[in-house]
């Protein structure tokens, strides 16, 4: 069987153009960041288990641990960030205007999204579902009983069109209370301006969980989308976007490789060729990304593997305690994959 070049699969399968406008993508956010000496990461404006402020006034959740492991990757000191709180309507144009780096914030990965804004989804760090969150005293046992209901809805979000085509679908009349913030929408719910609150299940177990009364409501078991969540930067730097998407993947690949903050030490002594390409004690992976060879290792040592970020912040070690679910690994029942440095 003849052999083909690589070159020309490539382009027999992205035309020649955007092939060539692929490679020539500028690579320059990673010298801003570095000439600037801190990485600027848009974040939520306060997400329990996410991204939010601790009573010492600091950043901290699984959105800004990712943001600090980005910064260790790429200074070793996970200290050297900026965070931009955004809302839903501001982020992804923050984003596209350069005003942040990198948005790391609750965002679900949509083909329009990318489009429209001219961004790209680094891979997904979280994935997500739509869900109700209603009142105990309705007695309600799942969605399909949310006929006559007000529900509130975050603008700028996919969750409208979510709830919509589920209730179109299902033949169920509501009403819609629109809520510019996630704080409106909240406030909207527990006056009682509407008795069905929508969003991420995720966001809703965080939102509950700061209820005066957490345990007078319920999220309904009906998870009626898809909501992969990530890390989101702009479509004009190839090398960034690697930089970005290979964090994430390092993170999932250390915990797949038994490697965590407390382990970081002995696997950099490791003789097993998986765990010494992914420390940085051989191959030279970082070099082609403009990063050290430590920088996996760097971040690791930071905020931990992936495991011990989700536990941390929203999982088992959290007062949220969601569960890991379709967030397993994948040899682990769930779908989180990382693919192999080497």
């Amino acid at each position: 069987m003849r052999s083909i070049r690589p070159l020309a699969v490539a382009t027999a399968v992205l035309g020649f153009g955007a092939l060539m406008g692929a490679a020539g993508a500028e690579a320059q956010t990673l010298k801003t960041v570095q000439d600037r000496g801190s990485l600027i990461c848009g974040v939520s404006q306060g997400l329990a288990g996410f991204s939010i402020k601790d009573d010492k006034g600091e950043w901290t959740g699984f959105d800004v641990d990712f943001c600090k492991a980005l910064a260790a990757a790429i200074f070793n000191d996970p200290s050297k960030v900026q965070y931009v709180p955004l809302s839903a309507t501001e982020r992804f144009d923050a984003l596209k205007n350069k005003q942040i780096d990198v948005l790391s914030r609750n965002s679900t990965w949509t083909l329009g999204r990318e489009n429209d804004y001219g961004v790209l989804f680094a891979g997904v760090t979280y994935y997500d579902g739509q869900a109700f969150l209603v009142p105990k005293s309705r007695n309600l046992t799942g969605a399909l009983e949310l006929d006559g209901s007000k529900v509130c809805i975050q603008d700028g979000t996919t969750s409208e069109p979510n709830a919509m085509d589920f209730f179109e679908t299902n033949h169920i009349n509501t009403e819609v209370v629109h809520g510019a913030t996630v704080a409106d929408v909240v406030a909207d719910y527990l006056s009682g301006k509407c008795n069905v609150l929508t969003t991420d299940e995720s966001q809703l177990f965080a939102l509950r969980s700061q209820f005066p009364k957490p345990g007078d409501h319920m999220i309904l078991p009906d998870v009626i989308s898809k909501e992969p969540l990530g890390p989101v930067v702009r479509q004009d730097d190839d090398q960034w976007f690697n930089i970005v998407k290979w964090v994430n993947f390092a993170l999932l690949d250390a915990e797949e490789l038994g490697v965590g903050s407390k382990t970081i030490d002995d696997a950099l002594k490791s003789q097993k060729p998986s765990v010494k390409r992914l420390v940085g004690t051989e191959g030279d992976f970082g070099k082609p990304i403009g990063l050290s060879g430590a920088w996996a290792a760097n971040a690791i040592r930071a905020v931990g593997n992936y495991g011990e970020v989700f536990d941390r912040n929203v999982g088992a070690h959290s007062k949220l305690g969601i569960p890991r679910g379709l967030n397993e690994l994948w040899d682990n029942g769930g779908i989180q994959y990382a693919p192999p440095i080497r």
